[in-house]
């Protein structure tokens, strides 16, 4: 558990990073941020040497504190080289698989991954920023949060570009970062599940993407480009959004409410990733119905376990350890002032046993 002191050098030096508090700003007196914080005069005092050390802010007698020019601040030499990684998720789905490859490659080179988690929440993306930057970074590997709703915390970045510290994105691109990336051909990809289903005869097909996100938003104007070029069945498909934060249950009543209804009862789900769709594979079970006889569904990113769901969730694959690798690759050459290019993987499509061709399908 964090002292108390530092838990106000980490939320001052925060402000200061997120310009808050920017240069040359008197900071709050001791006595207002002991009644800021609840806390003693000795703690904020500590607090403030801690953050005078590191040259985020100076003293002048009689005036008060300020906030320095952190940036042109001396930097600490680095004695372990550590690269910085910023995912919306670490622990489960095609994460683990990507900081596998991340960290395959620079452990060769002798550089460590510092992780942090955001869970797609941007506050987390700002804390987990600043908590990465006290660590005297080498260079940053980052998955933009909620980036289909701009980049609340560009201030941030921008003073990480200019420190001089490498960074690149993956999966997502944040329009006004102009750095390197590696993400998937989103809208190919939406397009191509779309494509797919319509080539098994399927023509009443809802697509479910989360909005919030590029990769979603990509996917869902792919999934309509595939039924603008295929104008006979333009009107008969159906799309359905949601969000991070969002509460499924809703979804899944209105999901309900088309599987049952009797004017637009769709034969196939393209699903925004294997996550959703094996969700969704519950959901038809519970409701009666089977995959693929009553309704196909697809996927992407073809997660670990999507091959076991059923016969097998049809899907599209991410490169996950690849991009992993790749991204190392590219921030290593970038600490070694080598050119790096941005890099787009192609979809390729999975194959198995839960699309279904109508001709084939029971009737409901």
């Amino acid at each position: 558990m964090a002292k108390k002191y530092e838990i106000i050098k980490q939320d001052i030096s925060e402000k200061i990073i997120s310009e808050v508090y920017q240069v040359n700003d008197k900071l709050p007196t001791e006595s207002e941020l002991m009644e800021i914080y609840h806390v003693s005069r000795f703690t904020v005092r500590r607090a403030m040497d801690e953050l005078e050390k590191e040259n985020f802010v100076y003293s002048i007698q009689g005036g008060g504190t300020f906030v320095n020019d952190w940036k042109n601040k001396p930097h600490t030499e680095i004695k372990n080289k550590t690269i910085g990684l910023i995912s919306t998720h670490i622990a489960n789905y095609i994460f683990p698989n990507i900081i596998t490859g991340i960290d395959n490659y620079i452990s060769s080179y002798g550089y460590s991954i510092l992780i942090a988690d955001t869970q797609n929440n941007p506050e987390k993306e700002r804390k987990s920023l600043t908590n990465l930057l006290s660590n005297n970074l080498s260079g940053l590997i980052f998955e933009p949060t909620r980036s289909a709703r701009g980049n609340i915390n560009k201030s941030i970045y921008d003073n990480i570009q200019s420190m001089g510290i490498p960074m690149l994105s993956i999966n997502a691109v944040y329009d006004d970062l102009d750095i390197p990336y590696l993400i998937m051909d989103d809208v190919k990809t939406g397009e191509m599940i779309t494509d797919y289903l319509i080539s098994q005869g399927h023509k009443q097909i809802i697509g479910i993407f989360k909005v919030d996100d590029k990769q979603g938003i990509n996917r869902m104007n792919g999934f309509i480009k595939a039924y603008q070029d295929h104008p006979e069945i333009l009107n008969m498909g159906d799309i359905m959004m949601y969000q991070t934060e969002e509460n499924k249950i809703n979804l899944f009543k209105k999901l309900h409410a088309m599987l049952t209804g009797s004017e637009f009862i769709p034969t196939a789900i393209a699903c925004y990733n294997d996550e959703l769709a094996i969700q969704v594979i519950n959901f038809v079970k519970e409701i009666g119905l089977k995959v693929p006889d009553d309704l196909s569904i697809i996927g992407v990113d073809d997660y670990q376990f999507s091959k076991f769901i059923n016969s097998g969730l049809t899907t599209i694959r991410h490169p996950q350890e690849k991009m992993g690798f790749d991204a190392g690759k590219m921030i290593i050459d970038m600490l070694n002032k080598q050119p790096v290019t941005s890099k787009i993987y192609e979809p390729e499509l999975i194959k198995r046993g839960s699309v279904r061709m109508v001709s084939q399908a029971k009737e409901r």
